[in-house]
């Protein structure tokens, strides 16, 4: 099914039909009874800047057992699981060291009780850095547990820092992320084809003229909140012919001589994000649920999306992890006939020096 559930500062929604379903049904809520037996709770945040311990998630009952479930930062680099049933608890901590601090992390914890496993993983939206760790067999969640930690603020505790919380009945992936709409546009030899209608082993051509194999075709659906909120890019900036809608942390290659006089390099990399400015990029409508798709590439080529140059689909050398690898959007995928990318060549500018950029090209 997917993602049933969502909460942020202004409020939430749990829809045990799937937040995208074309229909909504009238379902009652969950039985105190009801479990799930596996699934993903996924909670993005700030990290506090005076160092203080945060709560970023938490509940407990005591009818029909006791129980609870809470997430915490500590100030000294570390995230904190803990979830009890009755009086049988299951604690894990996650470190991290203290330049991983960041404006924002994304924390996934994921369980499959009948499998007894389960994985708490961190990452840095705006980095290709995973840490994860192995957890105790973990128990099912009650589902009018997670109701109410999604829709009822006065039974959990929320710290204001969360940007938000989601829930899903699937074991969702970590890793790289897929970064453009279904819509974009991208160059192929027949022309442009929207990205969500490519598929593995069709052609595109490439930034320098090149015609390479498309090795593999990934798609997936995020709640379009925080770091997954779409961005709107518009037409004619940016080189567009057409507006087209992306994922935040999908990187534009930007060249050109205020380029080379401001950051030394013949082009830079720009993530989607660091370009909203109200005008020429700005974040999209969407629902609540959006879905990416993307395209890799033999050797991370540049790709045309509606006459703008980007990024194909960034793995590194992810084929010689396979423990990410079997968490990631390409679990499903034959190691062997994965490609390994170098470091890109071009530096991924910082959020001022974005501004810097826009402000040259617009003078």
């Amino acid at each position: 099914m997917g993602w049933i559930g969502f909460s942020d500062q202004t409020g939430g929604r749990f829809a045990l039909e799937g937040l995208d379903a074309p229909c909504p049904a009238q379902t009652a809520p969950p039985g105190e009874c009801a479990l799930m037996p596996r699934g993903t709770l996924m909670v993005e945040t700030r990290l506090s800047s005076d160092g203080r311990p945060q709560t970023l998630l938490a509940f407990s009952r005591s009818h029909p057992w006791s129980g609870g479930f809470s997430l915490q930062a500590l100030p000294g680099g570390g995230i904190v699981l803990v979830e009890t049933q009755a009086s049988d608890m299951r604690h894990a901590t996650l470190p991290y060291l203290a330049d991983d601090r960041t404006d924002t992390l994304r924390l996934t914890y994921c369980w499959d009780a009948p499998a007894r496993w389960g994985r708490l993983s961190l990452e840095r939206p705006e980095m290709d850095r995973v840490h994860s760790i192995a957890l105790p067999p973990p128990h099912p969640m009650p589902l009018a547990d997670m109701r109410t930690v999604l829709t009822d603020p006065r039974q959990r505790k929320m710290d204001p820092d969360v940007i938000f919380a989601a829930l899903s009945t699937r074991i969702e992936p970590i890793g790289p992320m897929p970064g453009l709409t279904a819509g974009v546009p991208v160059c192929t030899p027949n022309g442009y084809v929207p990205a969500g209608r490519i598929k593995r082993g069709d052609l595109v051509i490439t930034d320098d003229g090149q015609t390479v194999p498309v090795l593999q075709a990934i798609e997936r659906r995020v709640p379009a909140m925080g770091s997954f909120r779409p961005v709107r890019l518009r037409a004619p900036y940016f080189g567009l012919r057409r507006d087209i809608v992306v994922a935040p942390q999908q990187r534009l290659v930007i060249r050109g001589s205020e380029v080379e006089y401001l950051f030394g390099s013949e082009a830079v990399l720009v993530p989607a994000r660091h370009l909203v400015n109200g005008f020429s990029a700005l974040y999209a409508d969407s629902p609540q649920i959006v879905g990416y798709h993307h395209l890799l590439l033999p050797g991370h080529e540049e790709i045309l999306a509606a006459g703008t140059r980007t990024e194909s689909l960034y793995i590194g050398r992810m084929r010689r992890n396979p423990e990410l690898l079997r968490a990631s959007v390409l679990s499903e995928f034959d190691r062997s006939r994965l490609p390994e990318h170098p470091r890109p060549v071009w530096p991924v500018l910082k959020p001022y020096e974005a501004i810097t950029l826009a402000m040259n090209r617009a003078a």
